[in-house]
């Protein structure tokens, strides 16, 4: 590396002096701009006279910039070539090549080499990762003929293209996936997606239980398990303004109506405190997802911590929701989960009738409950939905009959998306892969193709 051409380095004019900055032309290259491949632009400008009073260099187009100080180093070798005079902070260093070496073959050969080189080249015990100078210039690297590196660039530049457009198109599957299991819940709850048990009943001339008829019994049971000291308190209807009208033998419910006075809504533990090896689990907004659980990193704190929110310790069956920092998770508390608890970020709704958990579980993941949720959120920089708020949310209750359908439903068609998503997934990870055996092929070759 030290012999392919004029090695410069780079600096930051003092940001307390204006002439530098304001009004300044000239792009001035910092490793938030190494994103890309080729730079056109800046974040930042700068004048002539930063230029000329302050350790920055103007570097002349074509030249091949490199990051040599910052943390993303432990990852990558950010590498770019500049279409354009630009000038460089000091974390960068900037190549102007001797003739004969093609400015794009070497940013792809160094992109080829990133992990040998940051594994031999990177300074140690710094507390921002680098690249030691003198190491890197030693680090070598196959020059083929001009004329070669013309045809590989080319060939390389092609497979790549077809490599974006192949992920582009995984892209476009995994964003319609997305669109799809959301018309699915959508559809859900608002009883489009099973034949209603009203239509059923008719043609099939039989009587079914409503979901008025089913909230009423849940509301009975709701009271003979109250075991409170004080006077049971009847839980409010919901506020039927601006509620969209339902199917037929559908009711409106609040989620206070539907969950166990005993075991009111409320989030968990507030401080959860160190991890503690065998302590207990407790689900935190980052496993809670919408209709899954991610039990991968699920933190244990000390039993003495969980044991002073004994009112949200799991039974399995409730539904859990995301109400502080990220939202829109919700799913149901499955076996597995007895006897963890939940943090303050995430809300307990204990059922009445634990079958009908699924169901407001696929309804509240559905864009308008969430709608409901959202513009009932509070804060800016760590948004929260209040448990006030959560107990008045509307729910659509329909017959037990055609709850179960809907959840079948539900259940089969996002199976399938789980499914395709998994694969799309695996295949843009390879994506990855492939990018970097491309390289490999093109410059590690033991004979340049002619």
């Amino acid at each position: 590396m030290g012999e392919i051409g004029r090695w410069t380095g780079g600096g930051t004019p003092s940001k307390a002096n204006p002439l530098f900055w304001n009004g300044g032309n000239i792009p001035w290259v910092s490793p938030k701009d190494m994103k890309v491949d080729v730079i056109t632009d800046t974040h930042d400008h700068i004048t002539d006279d930063a230029v000329r009073q302050s350790a920055t260099n103007l570097i002349e187009a074509g030249s091949v910039l490199i990051v040599f100080r910052s943390g993303i180093l432990q990852h990558t070798l950010p590498v770019a070539v500049t279409s354009r005079q630009v000038a460089l902070n000091q974390d960068l260093k900037a190549v102007k090549l001797r003739e004969g070496i093609h400015s794009s073959y070497l940013a792809l050969a160094l992109k080829a080499f990133e992990h040998d080189i940051l594994r031999t080249c990177t300074k140690a015990g710094t507390t921002v990762q680098s690249l030691e100078l003198p190491a890197f210039l030693r680090f070598q690297i196959p020059v083929a003929p001009f004329h070669q590196q013309q045809r590989i660039v080319a060939e390389i530049e092609k497979q790549f293209t077809r490599l974006d457009a192949g992920v582009a198109a995984l892209r476009r599957v995994r964003a319609n996936l997305k669109r799809y299991r959301a018309a699915v819940l959508k559809a859900a709850s608002e009883g489009r997606l099973v034949p209603t048990e009203a239509d059923l009943a008719r043609d099939r001339h039989r009587k079914f239980e409503t979901g008025q008829e089913l909230l009423v019994r849940i509301l009975a049971e709701r009271r003979t398990m109250w075991e409170g000291g004080r006077q049971y308190k009847e839980p409010a209807a919901p506020n039927a303004t601006d509620l969209p009208a339902l199917p037929e033998g559908w009711a409106w419910a609040t989620a206070e109506q539907l969950t166990d006075e005993n075991r009111s809504i409320t989030y968990g533990v507030i401080k959860l405190g160190k991890p503690v090896h065998d302590g207990v689990h407790v689900l935190r907004s980052s496993d809670v997802r919408r209709l899954r659980l991610d039990l991968e990193d699920v933190k244990r704190v000390a039993p003495d911590v969980a044991e002073k929110y004994r009112r949200t310790f799991l039974k399995g069956g409730e539904v859990l929701i995301t109400v502080r920092g990220t939202l829109g998770g919700v799913v149901v508390a499955p076996h597995e989960c007895v006897g963890f608890n939940i943090s303050r970020e995430v809300a307990m709704l204990a059922m009445v009738e634990t079958v009908v958990a699924k169901t407001v579980a696929i309804f509240i993941a559905s864009a308008p409950l969430q709608r409901w949720l959202i513009r009932r959120a509070k804060g800016i920089a760590y948004t929260g939905i209040n448990i006030e708020t959560l107990k008045e949310l509307p729910v659509p209750l329909p017959p037990l009959a055609e709850q179960a359908r809907i959840v079948q439903e539900v259940e089969r068609r996002l199976s399938i998306v789980d499914e395709l998503e998994s694969v799309v997934t695996a295949s843009l990870r390879r994506s990855t892969g492939l990018r970097h055996s491309i390289l490999q092929q093109a410059f590690t070759t033991t004979k340049f193709a002619v």
